[in-house]
């Protein structure tokens, strides 16, 4: 069954960065598009980079630590069409936001 919690204040989530948080034992990086929030699995595949205190810039992030690049929209990998980060509903209500595992 999937749960859904409350997470942040959309104010608390930096515009060219995420914001790490955890929701049901999970590790997720939280990224604002615009008026748009979105969530994607917050480990980096290839070494467990911190997905959210990667740059953010045309809606793609990039891993801290080994520069591995993923659409924060689709969490698609940008060189390799084999890897992608799951990504998780968020929705928005008022100034809160949640997201749901």
């Amino acid at each position: 069954m999937a749960a859904r919690e409350y997470v942040c204040e959309v104010r608390d989530i930096p515009d060219d960065r995420g914001k790490e948080c955890v929701v049901g034992g999970r590790v997720v990086a939280l990224f604002k598009l615009g008026d748009e929030v979105v969530a994607i699995d917050g480990i980096c595949p290839h070494a467990g980079g911190p997905l959210a205190q990667g740059m953010v810039r045309n809606e793609v992030v990039t891993c801290p630590w080994h520069g591995w690049q993923y659409s924060v929209r689709t969490g698609q990998h940008q060189l390799n069409p084999r890897i992608c980060v799951e990504t998780f509903p968020v929705s928005v209500e008022g100034t809160q936001v949640f997201v749901e595992i």
